[in-house]
């Protein structure tokens, strides 16, 4: 179809060819100033001194204190662990060599947001004016799923259906409760910043794909978007290379969680579009987002019920919603072969999210350059 994110009509967009559950992973690294451990504006510097081999895994964020680091097509959660693994480790020795380093959390605990510098960015710019103060409060990382489907009518239904469970996955990725240096009370303060933007967070249901492109091409047409690009919902059809594109997620401060979670996407995707292809009724809306807002206040410790119907009849915790989806999954899981990769989930239920090593670290020594160093070190643990 094209490059990704070229602007197409609504109206003509193509699904394209994707082999089913093939995996794509986004993530989102800060960089610090190896001194001082605050955002600093290294991207730039780093895109441009990549060697040949890792620069074409690299791309600009919204702010120049973001870069983002991107797999290849990976058939398996071994090829998606292989590649990340020689990726990440070359743009840490970039890093290391231009006197930074690569920092794993949706949000800096101590940056000023007055501080960051914009990406240069034709784009990036017009969204600036656009957005103003919301937008340059935006200093948020996330971590970002690609699973690959067969056609847009699986991808709308499974976009559908996965809305009643993406709070479980926030819920266990929660990693961002410090926000310049204030304690917001909250595990995920991110999932808040990023529903302050226009046409981001939860969304409608979509009846099928011909439905999706008069949607894409009716908020073309009076201005509201120029592409899919601008549709930041919790999870979206990606046309472009075939995919569903998990996107709630804040970004977990351990390389293993990542690779956890990513299984998990993977196995709940395929559990969803290997159902029977009836399109179910609209979820509720207010349920979702009330689930939402747990997984964001409250963590694994939040409540949830399950407006799917999926898991449970009742209202439990979303520590509990996250075993039994674990278990609904399991099966697919095995299938796939990542089901060794699952167990890195249940690491999480067990010892922790983000947050809760964020709030742990700096509970007992009161220092956020204590804490971004104890972080920084549990990355490859």
């Amino acid at each position: 179809m094209g490059e990704p994110g070229k602007i197409v009509d609504g109206r003509n967009l193509e699904f394209a060819e994707s082999t089913s559950y093939t995996l794509g992973v986004e993530i989102e690294f800060q960089t610090l100033d190896k001194e001082t451990y605050d955002l600093a504006p290294f991207a730039p510097i780093l895109l441009e001194n990549a060697p040949a081999l890792l620069a074409p895994r690299l791309s600009p964020e919204f702010i120049q204190s973001i870069l983002e680091i991107q797999t290849g097509i990976c058939s398996s959660l071994v090829d998606v662990e292989n590649d990340l693994m020689q990726t990440v480790s070359m743009a840490e020795e970039l890093a290391e060599d231009n006197n930074s380093i690569l920092f794993a959390a949706s949000l800096h605990p101590f940056a000023r947001h007055r501080e960051q510098l914009l990406t240069t960015n034709d784009r990036y710019e017009a969204i600036m004016q656009e957005l103003q103060i919301v937008g340059r409060r935006f200093i948020t990382q996330g971590l970002h799923v690609h699973v690959g489907l067969p056609n847009g009518e699986s991808a709308v239904r499974v976009c559908n259906q996965i809305q009643a469970y993406l709070p479980i996955l926030l819920a266990l990725t929660a990693s961002s409760p410090f926000f310049q240096g204030e304690d917001t009370g909250l595990m995920s303060y991110r999932t808040k910043l990023f529903e302050a933007l226009p046409l981001a967070g939860a969304y409608s249901h979509i009846e099928n794909w011909h439905e999706f492109k008069e949607e894409v091409h009716l908020l073309q047409s009076v201005g509201v978007i120029e592409s899919i690009r601008d549709l930041w919902w919790d999870a979206r059809p990606h046309p472009d290379f075939g995919t569903l594109e998990i996107r709630i997620c804040d970004l977990p401060v351990r390389f293993f969680d990542i690779l956890g979670i990513t299984a998990m996407v993977q196995a709940l995707v395929a559990t969803i579009a290997e159902q029977d292809a009836v399109m179910r009724p609209p979820l509720n809306q207010h349920i979702i987002r009330s689930n939402k807002w747990q997984a964001a206040r409250y963590g694994l410790d939040g409540t949830y019920f399950d407006p799917g119907g999926m898991l449970s009849s009742s209202r439990i915790s979303l520590r509990e919603a996250a075993n039994l989806l674990l278990e609904k999954i399991a099966p697919m899981a095995a299938g796939l072969g990542a089901e060794h990769y699952m167990g890195h989930v249940q690491r999480v239920l067990s010892d922790g999210t983000g947050a809760d090593f964020l709030r742990c670290c700096h509970g007992k020594s009161g220092d956020f350059k204590n804490v971004i160093a104890s972080l920084w070190g549990e990355f490859w643990q």
